[in-house]
C-alpha cells in the first residue's frame, strides 16, 4: 500500500508525529507489538517536571504544557493533564546538586521555591529529616500528572481521524529503497511504501536503520526499575507529592492508592520486552528504606521499561543526511509523554519543511539542537 509518510513505531512518539503529519499526506503507522505504547510509553510513570533531562528536554516541555494543560477541543474527552506537585530532596552530601537543580529549573518557572525540613514532613510525613536525611529540598507546584493511555489513544484518534490508518502485530522484516520510496515489508507479508520513512521504533530505531542500510545512529537503551507497595495501613498518601532525590537515585509517588518506587536506575539493555532483574527490585526497597521511614514487608507488583537515549540525551527528529526521506525521531529518553506536542510539532517542521514551531526558540530549541547532524559530526548541543 502506498502513503505518503510511513511510520515505524506505535508508541508516543510515532502517533504523536503521525498525527501532525496527518495533515500533509496519508499517513500509515506501522507497530511491531499487538498494542500501542507496549514497550516505554505504556510504563512510563507518566509525570511532567522540569527536574529531569537537560535544557532541551526542559524547553520542550515547557513548550508542551499550553498543549497537556488546554488539550485542543475534540482531542480527549477526559483531561490528559491534572495539576499535581513535586518535591526534590537533598542530603547534606546532595547540596550542591540541588542549588545546580534549583538553578537549571528555574530558567523555564519561578513557580519554585526552597523548602526545609519542617516543610518537607508536612508535604511527605515518611521522608527522613535531619541528620543523615533530607536537610533541604525544592517545591514545584506546577508539576502535572499525565493521562498516559488517553494520550496514546487521543493521538491515535486523530492519525485516523486525519485519514490514516494504524496497523499492530506489523513487524518489519524487510527494509529498502528504490525510485525515491522507502518499501517496508512486513512479517505477516504486508508490503508499504512512501518517500519519507519514520523511524519510530524506539530501542529498536538503529536496527530499522541497519536494516534499511542506514548507518545507526548510536542509541542506547536502559533499563528502568519500578516496584509497588502497599503503604501502612490507615495512611492517607493521595496528597504527596511526587519526591526524588536530588541525585536522582530515588523517586515515589502516590498512584491508585499504591506507592510507586524507582531506584531511578538506568542499566544498559537490549530491545526486547524489558523484565526487572533482582537486584534492581531490591534497590528500589532500599532506597525506600534509607530515605522514608516505611519498611517493604511485601512488593505488590513490580516491572521494567526501556528509556532510550542517544549520545547527548537530547530527543531526536530529523532527517539523515546520507539517507534521502529516511526521517529519526528517536531517543525520547524516557521524556516521551511530556514532549510529545512539542516533538509532533518539530516533526511536522522537519518534515515537510514547514516553519519552526512558534515560541519553541524562546525556550532553548531551534533545529539544531534537536536534528541527527549533530551527532553525526560529534558536535553536541
Amino acid at each position: 500500500m502506498d502513503c505518503d509518510f510511513l511510520v515505524l513505531g506505535g508508541g508516543i512518539a510515532g502517533l504523536s508525529a503521525a498525527a501532525a503529519l496527518g495533515g500533509h499526506g496519508r499517513v500509515v503507522v506501522l507497530e511491531a507489538e499487538d498494542a500501542l505504547g507496549f514497550h516505554s510509553s505504556g510504563r512510563s510513570v507518566s509525570f511532567s517536571h522540569y527536574g529531569i533531562g537537560n535544557a532541551a528536554v526542559r524547553g520542550l516541555t515547557a513548550w508542551s504544557r499550553d498543549f497537556l494543560e488546554g488539550q485542543p477541543e475534540g482531542f480527549c474527552d477526559t483531561p490528559v493533564a491534572v495539576l499535581s506537585h513535586s518535591v526534590y530532596f537533598a542530603t547534606e552530601e546532595m547540596l550542591p546538586r540541588l542549588a545546580e537543580l534549583q538553578a537549571e529549573m528555574a530558567r523555564f518557572t519561578d513557580a519554585i521555591r526552597p523548602v526545609g525540613p519542617e516543610e518537607l514532613r508536612a508535604l511527605c510525613p515518611v521522608l527522613r529529616t535531619g541528620d543523615g536525611g533530607a536537610v533541604s529540598g525544592i517545591y514545584d507546584p506546577t508539576a502535572l500528572k499525565l493521562d498516559a493511555d488517553a494520550l496514546l489513544h487521543s493521538y491515535a484518534r486523530q492519525v485516523r481521524a486525519g485519514g490514516g490508518a494504524i496497523h499492530t502485530g506489523c513487524r518489519a522484516a524487510a527494509i529498502r529503497y528504490e525510485g525515491g520510496r522507502w518499501t517496508v515489508e512486513t512479517e505477516d507479508g504486508g508490503r508499504w511504501s512512501a518517500p519519507v520513512l519514520v523511524n519510530a521504533a524506539g530501542a529498536w530505531a538503529d536496527r530499522v536503520a541497519a536494516m534499511a542500510g542506514v548507518r545507526p545512529i548510536g542509541l542506547e537503551p536502559k533499563r528502568r526499575t519500578i516496584i509497588v507497595i502497599d503503604p501502612p495501613t490507615g495512611t492517607d498518601f493521595s496528597a504527596w507529592p511526587f519526591v526524588h532525590s536530588a541525585v536522582s537515585d530515588f523517586y515515589m509517588l502516590p498512584e491508585s492508592g499504591q506507592l510507586l518506587v524507582s531506584p531511578v536506575d538506568e542499566v544498559e539493555d537490549e530491545p526486547g520486552d524489558a523484565q526487572p532483574e533482582d537486584y534492581d527490585i531490591a534497590l528500589a526497597a532500599y532506597q525506600l528504606e534509607q530515605y522514608t521511614t516505611l519498611s517493604v514487608s511485601r512488593i505488590a507488583h513490580r516491572w521494567a521499561g526501556l528509556r532510550n537515549f542517544v549520545a547527548d540525551r537530547t530527543p531526536t527528529a530529523g532527517f539523515d543526511g546520507q539517507a534521502p526521506g529516511f526521517f529519526w525521531l528517536v531517543g525520547q529518553g524516557g521524556y516521551g509523554l511530556q514532549t510529545a506536542p512539542a516533538m509532533a510539532a518539530v516533526v511536522e517542521a522537519l518534515a515537510i519543511g514547514g516553519a519552526w514551531p512558534q515560541g519553541l526558540a524562546e525556550w532553548g530549541v531551534v533545529p539544531e539542537t534537536v536534528t541527527p547532524d549533530r551527532l553525526r559530526n560529534g558536535l553536541p548541543h
